[in-house]
């Protein structure tokens, strides 16, 4: 009970960390929106404290992000030690959901400097609060023993390939939303988008991201979960909807890397392929177990019965 109620508390603190993190993300961009990139001929010159002050408030958000996911490091500690026996925590969505985020800002934190993506910590800090806060309201569960379908090793391979491989294509999703807008509405010398890397860049970050996650997801999907399955079940493929779905997914991005070689596909129409593969991700991972009456994988939800019975609870 100590354990639950520590990882309890620790998703509360990081949630908070978290916040003002993004707070000062915030005063960060906000002090630079009238900054030009660069200065044009005859221009004023860029006044020295706003820089400073950009870069306080940047370096601050940083070390609260970085101490943001070592407390959410902590609260999935906690989660896992108050079971008993001890396990991963990785029984249900609210702990999926819980890991799932963790990974999102330790792989941000990991390519940060290598991919410079200092620019992106406002909207992955937004969507990690989102993700946090909708798991918390509808998707909390109290600590369970593992189910005899769970109690596998497998668990730890099967899920955690398919956890970092959602993490990283949804910080890839993020660049790509960027890539999109900044395409469309071209080049600016102030402002948010100014300080966004040029499309060919996002575009090759992107593709990069998707080539490292997807060969992660195909091990995770196609390979340990239809072993796990033949453990538990008796059958490596049983056309479970889950199973299907992220089949589909797998056929998504597939076809995005194909795409993204492709003469003629490259840009925004290989960007949406991918986006769309992000959705059935999504959608393989909440929407099978909220709207699925047949699938085997039902214990990844809370104990209701509906998702009206969910919004009430909320």
């Amino acid at each position: 009970m100590e354990w639950e109620i520590l990882g309890d508390q620790a998703v509360a603190v990081c949630g908070v960390v978290y916040f003002l993190a993004l707070v000062s993300h915030s005063v960060e961009w906000a002090a630079l929106r009238k900054v030009p990139v660069a200065v044009p001929a005859g221009g004023a010159p860029v006044p020295e404290e706003t820089p400073q002050r950009a870069a306080m408030f940047g370096r601050l958000g940083l070390l609260l992000t970085s101490l943001g996911c070592a407390v959410h490091l902590v609260a999935l500690v906690g989660r896992g030690m108050s079971a008993d026996p001890p396990r991963v925590p990785w029984s249900n969505m609210y702990e999926f959901a819980l890991s799932g985020t963790f990974f999102v800002v330790l792989f941000y934190l990991l390519l940060r400097r290598r991919y410079r993506l200092d620019w992106m910590a406002p909207l992955m800090l937004g969507f990690t609060l989102t993700c946090l806060m909708l798991a918390v309201i509808w998707l909390y569960d109290p600590v369970s023993p593992l189910t005899e379908a769970l109690n596998s090793p497998w668990l730890v391979i099967h899920v955690v390939s398919a956890v970092m491989a959602s993490a990283i294509f949804s910080l890839a999703g993020i660049i790509l939303v960027l890539f999109l807008i900044k395409s469309r509405l071209g080049a600016r010398n102030s402002g948010y988008l100014a300080r966004v890397p040029e499309p060919a860049v996002l575009d090759r970050v992107a593709y990069r991201l998707h080539a490292f996650a997807f060969p992660i997801w195909t091990f995770g999907v196609l390979i340990s979960g239809p072993i796990w399955a033949h453990q538990a079940w008796s059958s490596y493929w049983s056309w479970d909807p889950k199973e299907v779905w992220a089949f589909i997914t797998w056929v998504v991005y597939a076809a995005y890397l194909h795409a993204r070689t492709t003469a003629g596909w490259q840009g925004r129409r290989a960007a949406w392929i991918a986006l769309i593969g992000l959705a059935t991700l999504w959608w393989s991972f909440i929407g099978v177990n909220f709207f699925s009456t047949t699938s085997q994988h039902s214990y990844a939800l809370p104990e209701v019965t509906s998702v009206v019975e969910l919004v009430d609870r909320a």
